[in-house]
């Protein structure tokens, strides 16, 4: 998988030829979350998890209750939705409970906001590992690079294993594509890191960064269309487009129960 500086360096011409060889079918017919003249999609390149969490399609299998916990900053919490009901973690739990119909799924919006990899990692004790979740999802890397700190990989690895240890699976979830972010000159960096990280971790990472500059790119979407008007956080499309995606990721290979097997619901 090419990391975050080699991407760029592609440019749109990769997004689109995607686009024509897949069709941009990351996420199933009929599950697209529609915005004035735009579809939630991205070319599976970019939604697409190396490491799949395995515990939750075992967990599927035998209709267990499943709980995430998405720890992160504030785009996690939610800055620039309009509810708590539109935030990304709150969208993933609606996502994956219209895809996995009758199965009770919990997901706990851990996100705080202004904090970076360090000040994450202290709170895993209490609103992470506490929780025995089955599924993390760690948002990082987007107060670095705002504030011109090295993004640390040290830290943010130390993180993962920690979180392995207690018997979770991780998935990292890099910066958004952003004015606010783009600015800076170490965001490359940042994609970098938080990319070979996952991969040497062995967990997944929802390329975040590459889904949004495709919007731009393949989709010829303006920030202001999936950016509030901070030229920084989500908004609430982007937020449950986010989610659809997610959703999709975290379940590709998951063979559902027949009485289970449902069309995902439409987000507006």
């Amino acid at each position: 998988m090419t990391t975050g500086v080699g991407l760029r360096q592609c440019g749109a011409a990769v997004a689109l030829a995607l686009a024509g060889t897949i069709g941009f079918t990351a996420v199933p017919a009929g599950a697209q979350a529609n915005s004035p003249g735009t579809a939630c999609t991205a070319p599976a390149e970019f939604a697409w998890l190396e490491h799949t969490p395995g515990n939750i399609r075992d967990r599927v299998a035998r209709k267990l209750p499943i709980k995430i916990v998405a720890i992160g900053s504030s785009s996690t919490s939610g800055a620039g939705a309009s509810s708590q009901a539109a935030t990304y973690p709150s969208r993933l739990e609606a996502e994956l409970k219209a895809r996995l119909p009758g199965l009770p799924i919990t997901v706990l919006n851990k996100g705080v906001g202004g904090e970076e990899a360090a000040q994450m990692v202290a709170r895993f004790d209490a609103d992470v590992i506490e929780e025995a979740p089955d599924l993390v999802l760690w948002q990082v890397g987007s107060n670095s690079v705002l504030r011109d700190h090295p993004t640390p990989g040290e830290v943010i690895r130390r993180g993962v294993e920690r979180l392995k240890a207690s018997g979770t699976e991780v998935i990292l979830v890099n910066p958004q594509y952003a004015p606010k972010i783009l600015a800076k000159p170490d965001v490359d960096r940042a994609v970098d890191v938080i990319t070979a990280t996952a991969r040497d971790a062995e967990v997944g990472l929802f390329n975040r960064f590459m889904v949004m500059r495709n919007w731009v790119e393949g989709e010829k979407m303006s920030f202001d269309q999936f950016l509030s008007p901070d030229g920084l956080h989500m908004n609430d499309w982007s937020y449950a487009c986010t989610a659809k995606l997610l959703a999709g990721a975290i379940l590709e290979d998951t063979k559902l129960p027949p009485a289970m097997a449902a069309p995902a619901s439409v987000v507006q």
